[in-house]
């Protein structure tokens, strides 16, 4: 069979569906367009955007647009150039580097080109074939596909059920009895906060977990970040358990809206083995100085402007309460991370009705979640409160949500007479 041919037959499991919706450009691919903030241009329309990770609101920040310019004009987008192994260290680099491992209570940093393709390399790297990976069943996709990279065989590593402490001691059992005949060792993977739910991962209990069995834990906290704990140095910080994370990793694509990432610990000869061996970063050109400059401005904002992380939290109490107070599902969120939990017995042309209707009438944007994201019949809308919103948005959300669930239970998207503005 011809390669393009197999291709053209099947789209996948997320471009077959959009290619039957002919959803491209509108559930898939939207553009948002205009400055970033709460307020977009979507097909046209103004809309309240519900949908960047941009937490404390610094996407658009006026030191932050000024630090950026500045870095860009200094350095332009090329230097340093080459990766940093061979040609593209700096002292900024590392500089940052250190200021990012005392943010995060660690003694030494990493500093890696994005979050998602870091993450992969990071735990392809740390892994031989007679280690044995246990890992939480609702990470993330650069977790599971960095667990895909795992040099094990298939089968040698497992899977614990979603926050279940039960589960995963079961699971220690296994992988500790098969790191023992493979004279390997075993590497858990969680998250801080789990970006789909909200849920904050039980850090705490894994934790204790450690006086019974050995292993080294890892987690992804790229919506902990910037958000969560006393001074926003994430889940583990808040959990009061950050010294048991042996790896802490995050993006700068949430709190600090930018490119980049990073992995932590408090044993520099483990950073040391992965500046040496991540075959992501030797490989690849290093982060461009504009970014670090700009990131190192980001950071610098998140310590200083505590007021940034109070205001994200008055508009996350504000949204949470307000649906919970109108009956609306909100699952078992502890993050701002917010989902809206509603039912549907009309199938896809019911829920793109609905969306429709939210967008082009209400004017609102947020991200939609289906089947088999979420069990058949029911919509996951998952709502990102910033620290950019008002309370005055919160309220006409909350307006527009339960104009959208009376409709939804009066079926009045089950109907093929619904009004829908985009041709």
């Amino acid at each position: 069979m011809d390669i393009f041919e197999k291709l053209r037959n099947n789209s996948g499991p997320i471009g077959t569906p959009a290619k039957m919706l002919n959803s491209h450009h509108y559930f898939s691919f939207p553009m948002l367009e205009g400055e970033l903030g709460p307020r977009m241009r979507f097909m046209g329309r103004e809309v309240l955007n519900w949908s960047l990770n941009n937490y404390l609101g610094l996407a658009n920040h006026p030191e932050v647009r000024t630090a950026d310019a500045e870095a860009a004009a200094k350095w332009g987008l090329a230097y340093p150039m080459g990766a940093r192994m061979m040609s593209g260290n700096s002292t900024l680099h590392e500089i940052f580097e250190k200021e990012l491992a005392h943010f995060v209570g660690k003694t030494d940093a990493f500093l890696l080109n994005y979050g998602y393709q870091g993450v992969m390399s990071a735990i392809e790297c740390l892994c031989d074939h007679r280690d044995v990976i246990v890992y939480d069943a609702e990470s993330h996709a650069c977790l599971i596909d960095g667990i895909r990279l795992h040099k094990a065989k298939l089968g040698e590593y497992y899977k614990f059920n979603h926050n279940d402490m039960v589960s995963l001691e079961k699971n220690l059992i296994r992988a500790t009895k098969l790191a023992e005949e493979k004279g390997g060792g075993v590497l858990v993977i969680t998250e801080g906060v789990f970006g789909m739910s909200g849920k904050v991962g039980d850090l705490k209990a894994i934790a204790e977990l450690k006086k019974k069995y050995n292993f080294r834990l890892l987690v992804d906290d790229a919506h902990g970040f910037g958000t969560m704990g006393e001074t926003g140095a994430g889940a583990g910080e808040l959990l009061g358990v950050q010294d048991e994370i042996d790896l802490y990793f995050s993006t700068f694509a949430k709190s600090m809206a930018a490119i980049g990432a990073f992995i932590a610990s408090n044993d520099p000869e483990i950073i040391m083995f992965l500046k040496y061996n991540m075959r992501s970063q030797t490989y690849a050109k290093a982060l461009p100085m504009p970014y670090v400059e700009g990131c190192r401005k980001r950071l610098e904002m998140i310590k200083q402007m505590p007021e940034l992380r109070t205001k994200l939290w008055e508009n996350v109490k504000a949204m949470q309460d307000g649906l919970r107070s109108r009956g609306f599902n909100i699952g078992e969120t502890e993050s701002p991370v917010t989902p809206v939990f509603l039912h549907s017995e009309g199938g896809v042309p019911e829920v793109t009705r609905m969306v429709r209707d939210l967008r082009e009438n209400m004017g609102v944007f947020c991200s939609i979640v289906v089947y088999p994201v979420v069990p058949k019949g029911q919509i996951m809308l998952r709502i990102i409160p910033t620290a950019s919103h008002t309370l005055e948005d919160v309220e006409y959300t909350l307006n527009a949500f339960t104009t959208l669930a009376e409709k939804l239970k009066n079926r009045v998207y089950q109907s093929d007479d619904v009004q829908e503005v985009v041709e």
